[in-house]
């Protein structure tokens, strides 16, 4: 059976030019994606940029509204099932494509995602992919051979997809790897099997999360998140966006604000604030906020996230390491900038732009950021250091050279029960790990978490 995430209908509007001259329904799209994912393997730009409807690809943004939904959808599924569609069309290839054939490897990845898990027609992913391939300069001699190669994947998936799926680890060796070493290989292999998943939607609550799970078509979780597993409409037509009664935020995101316990009445810096899903939670906890974000359009977006909310708080424009507030604050919030790991189920593209050596600059860059926040707080007052990556070299490791490298700062652990709902993430030296293998809330499009690392502290 064909496994299938998201479904699109084919673009049916012909006002797509094709570079050969001719108007070709669809075929513009096709050529965005496959433009883009060039964009995202050969280059390791970010999806999100790429896709972004204001400051997007100029390829993208061309597109209309229903066709970049397309190309979105295509983009993700390619990305999310890399690993099994290269598996798959290497079996119909005699010998593998020159390196540098890479206009033709993105052609036959975009056309393969639609065939194998998208409701497209094969004969129009496949006469889509052919018209592409002949339009291209560089790939017009192997028109004939993407054309047979497709028609043998779509004869072919029925019988052939649900093997690959259970034999192919979906991200390139060095994450897979990397898990493998942090996990064991069985874990490993449950987080890889989840980010096949797309994620459910998260909504932090003000108040009355049972009434909101109703009226949102969710269900509350353990930890008081609401979790709906598919959006009736989009995010600003949904009720309670209009009156602020709530945010979008994965439930392992909401951890770390909890981990002060009460704020009432306390002076909280949210360092590296923006978007403001954790600014929002502790202004709600009754915190005098400070939201600090090097990015004066980052911090623009979390001031109208908080005006649609309802909510105030100080907001600083610095760079961490230069800013000197006028008094120490009672409490510090450091989630901090990482490869990003952890939300692969959301941005598939993650395993494919970041490297393991991005890996060891970002633990580097937090590690010093850590020991920058640390003096922002007054003796004993808590530090709660976080982050969405998988990799213990930004979270486990980091957290115990800090502790071993920094006097004035002792560990903080957070005891089973002191918290509602997060005891199955505890470790045993008192942090925080969430991965998206977590939290089976009786099937794969409900459970799971973003992969998170928190652990608190105290200046002393």
């Amino acid at each position: 059976m064909v496994v299938s995430q998201a479904k699109p209908r084919p673009a049916i509007s012909g006002n797509h030019e094709d570079s050969s001259g001719g108007d070709v329904a669809g075929l513009a799209a096709r050529k965005a994606a496959a433009r883009l994912l060039a964009a995202v393997i050969d280059a390791r730009t970010p999806l999100d940029g790429l896709t972004d409807h204001e400051n997007g690809h100029p390829q993208y943004k061309a597109l209309d509204l229903r066709d970049r939904g397309l190309v979105r959808a295509i983009l993700v599924t390619a990305l999310r099932y890399r690993m099994t569609i290269t598996g798959l069309l290497a079996r119909r290839l005699e010998k593998p494509l020159p390196p540098n054939a890479t206009a033709l490897s993105h052609i036959l990845h975009v056309a393969a995602a639609q065939i194998l898990f998208l409701d497209i027609p094969d004969s129009a992913a496949v006469d889509l992919a052919v018209t592409h391939a002949k339009s291209d300069p560089r790939t017009q001699r192997f028109s004939g051979l993407v054309n047979g190669v497709l028609r043998t994947l779509a004869r072919a998936k029925d019988t052939e997809l649900p093997a690959a799926l259970a034999a192919t680890d979906e991200a390139p060796k060095w994450f897979s790897d990397r898990l493998k070493a942090a996990y064991g290989a069985a874990k490993a292999k449950e987080i890889l099997t989840a980010h096949r998943h797309e994620a459910p939607v998260d909504f932090s609550v003000k108040a009355d999360p049972a009434a909101w799970a109703e009226r949102l078509g969710g269900i509350v979780l353990p930890t008081g998140t609401v979790r709906v597993e598919k959006l009736s409409a989009s995010v600003p037509d949904l009720p309670g966006f209009a009156d602020g009664a709530w945010w979008v935020q994965d439930a392992a995101a909401s951890f770390p604000a909890r981990l002060f316990g009460d704020v009432s009445g306390l002076r909280v810096a949210d360092l590296c604030a923006a978007p403001g899903g954790k600014t929002a939670q502790l202004i709600v906890a009754g915190a005098r906020v400070t939201a600090v974000d090097t990015s004066k359009n980052r911090l623009a977006r979390l001031s109208q996230n908080l005006e649609r909310l309802g909510l105030s708080a100080e907001t600083v424009q610095a760079d961490l390491t230069k800013y000197e507030p006028k008094e120490l604050f009672d409490a510090v919030l450091l989630d901090a900038p990482c490869s990003s790991t952890g939300t692969v189920r959301r941005h598939p593209d993650v395993p494919w732009t970041k490297t393991a050596a991005d890996v060891e600059k970002l633990a580097d860059l937090q590690r010093r950021m850590l020991a920058r926040a640390a003096t922002l707080v007054k003796p004993g007052g808590r530090i709660v250091f976080s982050n969405c990556s998988l990799d213990p070299l930004e979270g486990e490791d980091l957290h115990r050279a800090f502790l071993a490298e920094t006097p004035g700062v002792i560990d903080d652990p957070i005891h089973a029960g002191e918290i509602a709902g997060i005891d199955p993430f505890l470790t045993a030296r008192g942090t925080l790990r969430t991965t998206p293998a977590d939290l089976d809330m009786g099937s794969p499009e409900r459970s799971g978490l973003d992969g998170f690392f928190a652990a608190r502290m105290r200046r002393v």
